[in-house]
């Protein structure tokens, strides 16, 4: 949908809001309808099925329906054995499909229907893939197997963190003295050498027998392997057993069934173990041999981006490569071979986070070939990670964020990576079309807010986009390649399914799961605004509620919301991770407040330098935002300025902190929600990113913590944490709660809930958290 247009629906006239309580906007949300959870094509593309939370229990069903719609059914009984998964893969042909469920895997042949299963255990099989003769190969607990339909299954490698038991021990005098004087001996061990060599001399002549361990030493952890198309090489990543654990946490809780307190062990704190590195290996199958991969010739591998930080920190210099680990994290691939097994493409990372390389493998060589080098002096994503190969088996495709946005790309050799996506917005999600002709991705084009599923060609073109849903969540395309499937929500919808041509056309609605009760109701549709930025950052999209009509010469009581994780979007057409919130948001506005929900800067959605612009400095740009949003209100929605409330939860409370703070005056009221409060206490991966670490960025940590800043309180705050908190410790808010009470502030105050984590879940926490941040914007933003 056009932004014009959107923007003029968000103000067109519409029937007067359903008046909400608080009770009801905090109940358990089963009263709104469940959502569609995920969803796949059945093996014809004649059905879709899809999972569903149950009302009032945890328990998940599977329902199918017809792709050219009518009522949906449960699938029960063993009836379940004929279902498919939402991760299938396809051969080259696309007649056969693989998919693990229950933890086993199974074949589907597509011309017919026909369910082959192919393993039978309790263990979750991985590694998934076609093999270049028309099997499939798969491990478990990397023993890895290998099926085709002539020999049936048969293991093929089998990994061990073990030390040889055939090695050749090491050179020591005494055991040389032992075997040149005993003759027993000697006999001893040339009779164990006989039946070991007889052994593998049957291994290698018989198919029916499994493969011979291979040792990688007992000093390692293996992390991940991948198998070669053929099955005669493995990539292996390892990291030391003997790694840096850092001392982790233990966080008491209270209540109880055994009426005792109890202890729940918890992560460490970011600085106090780096992330492991690891080290690739390859594997030759027929010998059993295997080998470290070396890394030297990744491009800048050996140059510290830290270095100026590590001096003015006085820790010594770094010596030698940097550390690295196989893999981005967060679902993306690490190790990926081509069809013919000729090649494997590698993504690694470096440990300081500043570096993604993707590099080649030829099986019998020990050194990488660079591919493609991402470096950035903030921080690499930990999205857009995405890569593999093209079906010739030459051309790699990947995700990079190189020109600022994330696009698509392939890549001829070493030749200069292709874009074939390109502008001021983000790509996402990448398939190959079933051909291998064309990628299907998300893209967000006509505004930051807007995902729609796209089309480019693999050789370049004109990005189609394929859907007009606004608010599309994720897709797959139908096993002949004609369909696709779309999760799609609404600012009131949650995720429903829908069938769209792949050629493009109109979507075919297939649920809508919301209950009578929630339909019925008019809410107030949110009104996405820019809002301009006197800090050089252009705009800044926003959310805004307020009365339809405005009430002339009135000035209205502001509330501002913060949207948590730092890095997510929530200005979008979406349904929004804060429904609650955005019935809050109702309330409040029938209650004579107008609210703004922005996406600030270091959200998602819009670009690099956006995503970045936190780096070193969390809370000033965009504490910087949120004062031009206050501004904004004032000047165009008859905000008054004197009489204004912050919120959030997570990065939300954290920001809540800096801007009653930072800004003192500013806001007269804040409610911080399970929110940092010392950076210092939060997890490697997320803040080593953002601040690097305190041992080399003592400055970062000071700079970006409000606990350093919290002599700036003079207005009122209300502190709500959960004390399971096992992500943003409760430690986090009873430290700063100590650093108010030896300043000797007042006017604030917190509760604490016993049993709720960082995502609380019960209702009765909601309602008491959001009736205590609702008398308090009444007791400070009402005249």
């Amino acid at each position: 949908m056009s932004l014009s247009l959107l923007l003029a629906l968000g103000s067109a006239a519409q029937a007067a809001p359903t008046p909400i309580t608080l009770e009801q906007a905090m109940a358990e949300p089963d009263w709104i309808g469940n959502p569609v959870e995920s969803a796949w094509w059945s093996w014809n593309g004649q059905q879709v099925q899809y999972t569903q939370k149950r009302d009032a229990s945890p328990v998940r069903d599977t329902f199918q329906i017809a792709s050219s719609g009518g009522p949906a059914s449960r699938i029960e009984g063993a009836a379940r054995g004929d279902l498919d998964t939402a991760s299938r893969i396809h051969n080259a042909s696309n007649t056969q499909a693989v998919f693990v469920r229950d933890g086993n895997v199974f074949l589907r042949d597509l011309r017919n229907g026909s369910l082959t299963q192919l393993s039978h255990g309790n263990e979750r099989a991985r590694g998934l893939g076609f093999s270049h003769n028309g099997g499939v190969i798969w491990h478990v607990n990397h023993t890895w197997f290998h099926w085709t339909q002539a020999a049936g299954t048969r293991q093929v490698a089998n990994l061990r963190a073990e030390k040889d038991p055939n090695a050749a021990p090491a050179a020591d005098g005494l055991r040389e003295q032992q075997m040149a004087t005993l003759q027993t001996l000697r006999r001893d061990r040339e009779q164990r050498d006989a039946l070991r060599e007889q052994a593998e001399q049957w291994r290698a002549t018989d198919p029916t027998r499994a493969a011979a361990p291979v040792y990688l030493g007992d000093d390692v952890v293996i992390v991940d392997s991948a198998l070669s198309p053929d099955a005669n090489h493995l990539l292996v990543s390892t990291r030391s057993k003997k790694a840096e654990t850092g001392q982790g946490g233990k966080m008491p809780l209270y209540v109880t069934e055994s009426g005792y307190e109890e202890f729940e062990n918890v992560r460490t704190r970011v600085g106090r173990n780096d992330p492991a590195p690891q080290t690739l290996w390859q594997v030759d199958l027929a010998s059993g041999k295997a080998s470290k991969v070396s890394l030297d010739a990744l491009p800048g591998i050996a140059s510290d981006p830290l270095a100026e930080l590590r001096k003015a920190a006085g820790k010594d210099a770094l010596k030698g490569n940097r550390d690295v680990q196989v893999g981005a994290g967060f679902g993306a691939p690490s190790m990926v071979w081509n069809a013919d097994g000729s090649q494997a493409a590698v993504m690694l990372r470096s440990v300081d986070n500043k570096d993604r390389w993707i590099a080649t493998l030829t099986p019998g060589s020990d050194t990488l070939s660079p591919r493609h080098r991402l470096t950035d002096p903030a921080w690499i994503n930990w999205n857009y990670n995405d890569f593999g190969w093209l079906a010739d088996g030459r051309t790699l495709w990947m995700l990079s964020e190189q020109s600022g946005y994330s696009h698509l790309y392939t890549q001829a050799g070493n030749a200069r990576p292709k874009a074939l996506t390109g502008g001021n917005w983000e790509a996402s999600m990448p398939v190959l079309s079933h051909d291998g002709s064309s990628f299907y991705f998300l893209c967000n084009q006509a505004w930051p807010g807007d995902y729609e599923v796209c089309n480019v060609s693999v050789n370049g073109g004109a990005v189609r986009e394929v859907t007009a849903l606004d608010g599309v969540e994720d897709f797959s395309l139908s096993p002949n390649g004609e369909q696709v499937l779309v999760r799609w929500s609404d600012s009131y919808i949650p995720p429903q399914i829908a069938v769209v041509p792949a050629a493009g056309g109109q979507a075919l609605k297939l649920t809508d799961t919301r209950s009578a009760e929630f339909k019925a109701r008019n809410w107030i549709e949110p009104q996405m605004v820019q809002v301009p930025s006197k800090h050089g950052a252009g705009v800044v999209w926003a959310k805004y509620y307020g009365p339809e009509v405005m009430e002339p010469g009135k000035q209205y009581p502001i509330v501002m919301f913060v949207h948590g994780a730092g890095y997510l979007q929530n200005v979008h057409a979406r349904y929004p991770n804060y429904f609650r919130e955005q019935m809050f948001h109702n309330l409040l506005v029938q209650q004579g407040y107008i609210v703004l929900d922005m996406d600030f800067r270091a959200s998602e959605g819009y670009g690099r330098n956006w995503r970045t612009a936190i780096y070193r400095n969390m809370g000033h740009p965009e504490l910087e935002d949120y004062l031009d949003g206050l501004d904004w209100l004032v000047e165009n929605k008859q905000g008054d300025r004197e009489r204004a409330g912050i919120y959030g939860g997570s990065y939300g409370g954290f920001m809540t902190f800096m801007a009653l703070f930072r800004a003192p005056g500013a806001f007269k009221a804040g409610a911080a929600l399970r929110p940092v409060g010392d950076w210092m206490q939060y997890n490697h991966a997320y803040t080593s990113n953002i601040l690097n670490t305190p041992e080399i960025d003592p400055q970062a940590y000071r700079t970006s913590s409000p606990i350093w800043y919290a002599e700036g309180l003079q207005d009122n705050l209300f502190i709500g944490h959960g004390m399971m908190d096992d992500n943003v410790f409760f430690q986090d808010s009873v430290n700063l709660s100590q650093r108010l009470i030896e300043l000797r502030k007042d006017n604030w105050y917190m509760t604490a809930y016993p049993l709720e984590r960082h995502g609380y879940t019960r209702a009765d926490s909601w309602y008491d958290q959001y009736r205590r941040i609702h008398k308090l914007f009444e007791q400070t933003l009402k005249p």
